[in-house]
């Protein structure tokens, strides 16, 4: 009966990026601290990190309370998501190099104070189109806040400490991500949905106060410029497509702002990549594609954190708006997959000792593809143990597979020197396949979702202008309103009808979730070495400042 004690969540953040822990491991200790410093500064790390992550985890769980409480579609709550998303992803790359020029701490404490004034603007905000702003703000917050993190970790400890550290850090950000939707849940159940932003804010003045009295400032002298071309270009140009895609289910595709945009977008990314080819310091260093194993690891990545991203943010509708649960019971049901990655994954790096990373990676994402399968299979109702329990059992078991894996790939695929830099891409392709897969297959889920509430909705004798006025609604998904005034019969017959199409949708798009996790896999297997060797880069091409 876990429905009214714990159940299903989501986790795009849950999924932390694969290589967190080797852009800590990449960086030399520049300014080793005092051993009574070093609690102190482990924790402001662990509360940052946490902040970000628990951010986005507790915001899914309230997306279908502010979508009730705004009148927001579904379309609106992919803005919520993606507009954060997309100024992290865009911006995470230059964060650590910004860092290493102005000093991390102070880039780190101002990424802190961002964030914390953004999540009381989002707490506050009184309409759908304020809250979608704060959270872009958020997200440019987190983008400084993040690598801020990972660089102090690696710049206050030495060699001989980092280890242990990185395990502290790695297990504390495990408890805080699996508790944070629980929390959150609760609050939102209890209070309200502006709690999930508020919470943000004590653990941001502990982080601010810890931070300035306990934190070394530290910083690269060899950082000289950051890539401020790419940096926008890359926010435009992602900007650009990701609102052509999301928009052209409630305007069309013939729209002009749609095609507009749609070929803004692309315009902007294919100057992108020529300035990374001819600028000096790029935030995207294309000579390191030239390694297949490391391309390889990155298409791995772009399919397999798209098809989590795009779970992560249809799972709590269906568990909440569909199912029935309550936002504690599905801040709770990711838990078992969040406890399997922090369990198996010491296990799982044990894998690439004994076999090496290719058969790992070629495995893990084919288990990860029957846990989506699994997904789809459940209609209406059902125990939480038989219905969502074994999709996330195997699923935590298919990425506990994969994640450590990957990550060694990413860091063994180039030369030491460049491991920094790689293992910042890799954390960047995981952000954004999550941003384009929430908008790409939001328009699957929203037609298929359509398509069949259609066909259900023609059977029933119901007036033209009731007809209307609910296909104009169809982009709330589960959260459409039946019409006052029908009699109970044909109103459980529409929202019976609703369910359905949600859950007719919702399956198809796990099946495309498995395929992406098969191509993840296939990827795997055509691209990635058995034993990788790094490719070697000469140290002119190798600027300092380009590292994150």
């Amino acid at each position: 009966m876990l429905r009214t004690v714990s159940s299903s969540t989501i986790i795009l953040a849950v999924m932390k990026p694969p290589c967190d822990k080797a852009v800590i491991r990449s960086r030399p200790a520049i300014a080793p601290c005092p051993p009574s410093s070093g609690p102190w500064i482990l924790t402001a790390a662990i509360l940052g990190t946490s902040m970000a992550f628990i951010d986005s985890t507790v915001v899914n769980v309230a997306l279908p309370a502010l979508q009730s409480s705004l009148g927001a579609t579904v379309i609106d709550a992919q803005w919520v998501v993606e507009s954060y998303a997309l100024f992290l992803g865009a911006l995470i790359l230059v964060g650590g190099s910004v860092g290493d020029l102005l000093g991390r701490r102070r880039i780190f404490v101002a990424g802190v104070v961002v964030f914390a004034i953004a999540s009381a603007w989002c707490g506050l905000a009184p309409n759908i189109d304020q809250l979608v702003i704060a959270r872009a703000v958020q997200g440019v917050g987190a983008a400084f806040l993040v690598p801020g993190s990972l660089a102090i970790i690696s710049a206050s400890f030495d060699e001989a400490e980092r280890g242990r550290a990185i395990g502290t850090w790695s297990g504390f950000t495990a408890i805080t991500t699996a508790l944070g939707p629980v929390l959150g849940g609760w609050l939102i159940q209890h209070v309200s949905w502006r709690w999930a932003f508020f919470i943000n804010l004590p653990l941001a003045v502990a982080v601010i106060v810890i931070s300035l009295v306990h934190v070394p400032e530290s910083r690269s002298t060899a950082a000289k410029r950051v890539d401020w071309t790419g940096v926008v270009m890359a926010t435009l140009g992602l900007g650009a497509l990701v609102y052509g895609l999301i928009e052209s289910p409630r305007l069309g595709w013939t729209h002009p702002l749609v095609y507009g945009s749609l070929i803004t977008g692309s315009l902007c990314l294919l100057f992108f990549f020529f300035v990374e080819a001819t600028v000096k310091a790029p935030m995207l260093p294309l000579e390191l594609f030239k390694s297949r194993s490391f391309s390889g690891a990155n298409l791995l990545t772009l399919f397999l954190y798209a098809a989590t991203g795009i779970f992560f943010f249809l799972f709590p509708l269906d568990l909440i708006q569909v199912q029935g649960y309550s936002a504690t019971a599905a801040g709770a049901a990711a838990v078992p997959f969040i406890l399997l990655l922090f369990v198996l994954s010491r296990w799982s790096g044990g894998l690439v000792a004994r076999y090496g990373p290719r058969l790992p990676l070629i495995v893990g994402p084919l288990v990860a593809a029957v846990g989506f399968v699994l997904f789809a299979v459940p209609a209406v109702g059902g125990s939480y143990w038989s219905t969502f329990f074994p999709g996330f059992l195997v699923l935590g078991l298919g990425m506990a597979f994969s994640v450590a894996p990957l990550t060694t790939v990413v860091m063994n695929a180039v030369d030491q020197d460049r491991a920094g830099t790689a293992s910042g891409i890799n954390n960047a392709v995981a952000r954004i396949a999550g941003l384009l897969a929430i908008a790409v297959l939001g328009i699957v889920m929203v037609n298929s979702f359509s398509g069949h509430l259609d066909r259900s909705l023609a059977r029933l004798p119901l007036p033209a202008e009731m007809m209307k006025d609910l296909k104009s609604n169809y982009v709330r998904l589960a959260a459409l309103e039946i019409p006052a005034g029908l009699d109970p019969n044909t109103s459980s017959t529409i929202k019976a009808a609703v369910d359905q199409a949600f859950i007719h949708g919702f399956r198809l798009v796990m099946l495309i979730c498995a395929a992406l996790s098969i191509a993840s896999a296939a990827c795997s297997w055509l691209l990635i070495a058995s034993k990788s060797s790094p490719l070697v880069i000469n140290a002119k091409a190798q600027p300092q400042s380009a590292r994150t």
